[in-house]
């Protein structure tokens, strides 16, 4: 990897954390591999982070190259896309208090900045039935969620029952072939749920927004607009269910530093 040093942020949205790196012009693409990436989000040789959103500027609009920790391709991020509309609208490269449009791996997502609030389109996520996971000896079933990128939501009796989640649950292959975030759920109250997440190429993060995403949609009953609360180790947000079924998120972003590196 290259010693030139390029300017990079850091930002979280409740606390999933990730480094962002402006790079408007492409210059670092053919850089960014698998092997800088976990560098980047190395938190004792690194900057620290779930994750790294690479900002860029592609035939006049704005896309997130979002990558996992470990270095993989992932197709989108719901608090990463938080966090990176917060920037283009601290950088003034965006409007605060009006709709923009983000383009990603999944798609263009509609955001609104209000604040250190952000609210994202997340569309019209696809239950696909029922799996299994398993942690140890326990096995739950799951409801299977595209949110762009793949979820597994077991609803469980304590969130303790998923353990220290130090390793990725056990899931059917076939199913995911390319992995899934697996979401472990337990129930408040009516339109309030709480979950832990163990996100593919992450491990355990503290939260997932496309996960609460996925749980909310596992959790609200039926059709038509509805509105569920959900309650992550990091933080919580508000998903809503669109009378058409499209989800609509809404959460806090942060940056938090910003910095040059040559890792």
């Amino acid at each position: 990897m290259s010693a030139t040093s390029y300017p990079f942020l850091k930002g979280h949205g409740t606390h999933n954390d990730f480094v962002l790196l402006p790079d408007h012009d492409q210059a670092l693409h053919g850089d960014l591999d698998a092997a800088r990436v976990r560098a980047l989000c190395d938190r004792r040789g690194g900057l620290g982070g779930d994750g790294v959103l690479r900002v860029v500027r592609n035939d006049g609009r704005w896309f997130m190259d979002y990558r996992n920790a470990d270095g993989s391709i992932a197709e989108m991020c719901g608090n990463g896309i938080r966090v990176f509309a917060l920037h283009l609208v601290q950088e003034g490269l965006a409007e605060s208090g009006a709709p923009f449009e983000v383009d990603t791996r999944d798609g263009v997502k509609v955001v609104t900045v209000d604040g250190d609030q952000v609210t994202v389109d997340m569309g019209v996520p696809r239950v696909l039935g029922e799996t299994e996971v398993s942690v140890g000896e326990r096995t739950w079933t799951a409801t299977h969620v595209d949110v762009g990128n793949p979820h597994a939501v077991a609803f469980v009796d304590d969130l303790a029952d998923a353990g220290a989640l130090l390793e990725a649950p056990s899931y059917d292959a076939e199913v995911y072939p390319y992995g899934v975030n697996v979401e472990f759920v337990v129930r408040r109250g009516e339109g309030d749920v709480a979950m832990r997440v163990h996100e593919r190429g992450s491990g355990e993060t503290q939260a997932c927004g496309t996960g609460a995403c996925a749980v909310a949609v596992a959790a609200m009953p039926g059709e038509g607009e509805m509105t569920c609360r959900v309650e992550q180790p990091g933080g919580t947000v508000t998903i809503s269910r669109t009378a058409e079924g499209r989800v609509l998120m809404r959460g806090p972003a942060v940056i938090v530093a910003r910095g040059s590196t040559s890792l």
